[in-house]
């Protein structure tokens, strides 16, 4: 494949990326707090989560196993791997959700989501990427890497306080406070679409752009339908929060 077909390729797919973005406005996904039947076989949410998230990590794991990168590339891959690691192997073991389930069908496009997002990060760090004169003192390094440290600061934070609001055996919902909860009603999100900006800010290339376009498409609708869920649901929810970008969505 050569470095043009494989820039269409991430074209084609940003765009599905778009339409999916489009699509999101008026259908909501099934699982967590709206879930409800009708989306066929259902499997326990955290067993779901595990294989949903794994071709994320195996795939980007596999590339990097089986190719010579650069130090600039490793590091991308290593950040990669440390992102999925916890949202694969450790996140799914401390939610609160006993007994709760998950359609298969959402479980099954999300795998094809992550198979076809890692896939192109993965393929372009072991067969395109060319980092030798890129330096970790360059802009986009720096200020790429404060945005995902940041990020990923955040989103395990805003876990943190989502988890810790069920006690052990609960399954209700309460409304979450504190720390950027106090603006937003998904800071967990926000703080994973800072992480990928600033993952895609290192990187500087087609793939990590999709992937960031389609992390949007999938974070953005599902941050306002939860927001609406919260209104609709507590009476007393703070009216000043947004979705998820503070002051702004």
């Amino acid at each position: 494949m050569t470095l043009e077909t494989f820039h269409l390729i991430c074209i084609i797919w940003t765009i599905i990326g778009v339409a999916t973005f489009i699509l999101l406005q008026f259908v909501t996904a099934p699982y967590g707090r709206h879930l409800k039947k009708g989306w066929g076989p259902e499997i326990s949410n955290k067993l779901g989560w595990i294989l949903m998230e794994l071709p994320s990590f195996a795939i980007i794991l596999y590339f990097y196993v089986t190719s010579n990168q650069s130090n600039y590339a490793t590091v991308l891959t290593l950040l990669w791997l440390f992102h999925y690691l916890n949202r694969t192997f450790i996140f799914p073991l401390r939610i609160r959700t006993k007994g709760k389930k998950m359609p298969l069908a959402i479980v099954t496009s999300a795998i094809f989501f992550n198979f076809i997002n890692a896939g192109l990060n993965g393929y372009f760090l072991a067969n395109f990427e060319n980092y030798t004169n890129t330096n970790f003192g360059d802009w986009n390094f720096i200020l790429g890497s404060i945005f995902f440290s940041i990020g990923f600061i955040s989103n395990q934070i805003s876990d943190t306080i989502l988890i810790n609001l069920r006690k052990p055996g609960e399954t209700g919902y309460k409304i979450p406070k504190g720390f950027l909860f106090k603006l937003i009603s998904c800071p967990n999100l926000f703080s994973e679409f800072l992480q990928w900006s600033g993952f895609a800010i290192m990187a500087w290339n087609y793939p990590a752009t999709t992937f960031l376009i389609w992390t949007a498409a999938n974070l953005f609708p599902r941050a306002t339908k939860h927001h609406k869920w919260y209104q609709s649901n507590f009476s007393e929810y703070p009216k000043n929060r947004k979705a998820i970008i503070p002051w702004i969505w």
